[in-house]
């Protein structure tokens, strides 16, 4: 029976992750020591990877979770080094900071591919995805990211899942900002593997991630050059398969809050989860349009989780100073991630719903009087 007797101050944050966790998932990390090598840990992650799997409605026949210690980015090294085949190469469709990095993933290995580049603020031209299917019939690996936390855009990955597999490539797709939140269907969508990390979705403690894919293709990457000894897919496929544990230490603790985020988020439901998410970006872009500060993307690409802000053109503005004056009465607020544009970012995740964004805004409204910012805010015409 997981406690939360402790008085935790509640601190609201509107960074794109880690998210706000309930008081439960905190003291979820409070429990006897235990070595991760004993059969009840090794149950506890083979229910986990199980329940994984459902939250993307995908055949536990065809499909499976292996559990990995880092950060999102970590999935994205395993599944490119991992599931390349010799004399193929990766396609990257580029669209902002997330995808970018696993271009320079595939830099970092020496792995041919192609940076397939499109405007932040846009999804990608499926024709043009298509003719270059067409031309390289040598690319092996299609990546993208699902939503761009850089900017909040949200890309279509059902239809471009189409064209990946009509020209027999596997198609990996970052969901680290996504999974959990935006309901995925991960044969509907086209998705071969997925991923995302434990701070996230399931609105849980960093430290872990996790891929979700394929079985017969981890089971196919065993004969694929091996690039990686700590970050091979089917390494840590086989042993979990094997063993059911990690084949390395895993971090105990954050286990133990991952396990109690996914209770959390099966008693929440699905719909009901991602109809609060839109409750609190709504919230977002009323407080936003009330103040009077204009947004990046074009409102239909949006992903419903995150708002990418223009700063205003007001000499007074400063992000640092309204940062600061945020976070000292509970609220974090983040930088934008666009290098052509000064952003900062709000966004929909985590443990909150539209309340704590009415609150945020009342803060944010007396630092804008504090620092005499304009209200509502200047923007030059040619925006």
């Amino acid at each position: 029976m997981i406690s939360s007797k402790l008085s935790i101050k509640r601190n609201i944050l509107l960074n794109p992750g880690p998210a706000t966790t309930t008081d439960t998932v905190k003291m979820a990390q409070v429990v006897p020591d235990i070595c991760p090598r004993e059969k009840e840990f090794a149950e506890m992650m083979k229910t986990m990877r199980a329940d994984l799997v459902k939250i993307v409605h995908g055949d536990p026949e065809r499909y499976t979770a292996v559990l990995f210690c880092g950060s999102g980015t970590l999935n994205i090294d395993v599944c490119i080094n991992s599931l390349l085949p010799e004399g193929k190469k990766v396609l990257v469709i580029n669209n902002g900071a997330y995808s970018t990095r696993a271009v320079e993933i595939c830099q970092y290995y020496g792995l041919p591919h192609i940076d397939l580049r499109f405007p932040i603020d846009r999804q990608p031209d499926l024709t043009v995805v298509e003719e270059t299917l067409k031309k390289n019939p040598d690319i092996g690996l299609v990546h993208i990211t699902h939503h761009e936390t850089g900017t909040g855009l949200l890309n279509p990955i059902r239809e471009i899942g189409a064209l990946v597999h009509q020209y027999g490539a596997v198609f990996t797709v970052d969901t680290t900002s996504s999974y959990a939140m935006v309901p995925i269907d991960i044969e509907k969508d086209n998705i071969d593997f997925c991923m995302a990390s434990a701070q996230k979705g399931i609105m849980a403690m960093t430290g872990l991630s996790f891929v979700i894919g394929r079985k017969s293709l981890i089971e196919a990457s065993r004969n694929y050059p091996k690039r990686s000894y700590y970050c091979n897919l089917a390494l840590q496929y086989d042993y979990f398969e094997k063993t059911g544990e990690m084949h390395f230490t895993p971090p105990v603790q954050t286990v133990y809050a991952a396990r109690q985020g996914l209770t959390e988020y099966f008693a929440e439901g699905e719909q009901p989860k991602w109809a609060r998410h839109l409750r609190v970006f709504h919230a977002i872009h009323e407080g936003l349009a009330e103040l009077g500060f204009r947004d990046v993307i074009p409102r239909e690409l949006q992903s419903g989780l995150v708002v990418s802000v223009r700063y205003p053109d007001d000499p007074n503005w400063s992000f640092e100073k309204v940062h600061d004056y945020c976070y000292e009465h509970g609220f974090t607020i983040y930088p934008g991630k666009i290098s052509t544009t000064n952003t900062f970012r709000l966004c929909a995740l985590g443990a909150i719903d539209e309340e704590d964004i009415h609150d945020f805004f009342r803060v944010f409204r007396e630092a804008l009087h504090t620092y005499k910012i304009q209200i509502p805010a200047r923007y030059k015409e040619s925006y």
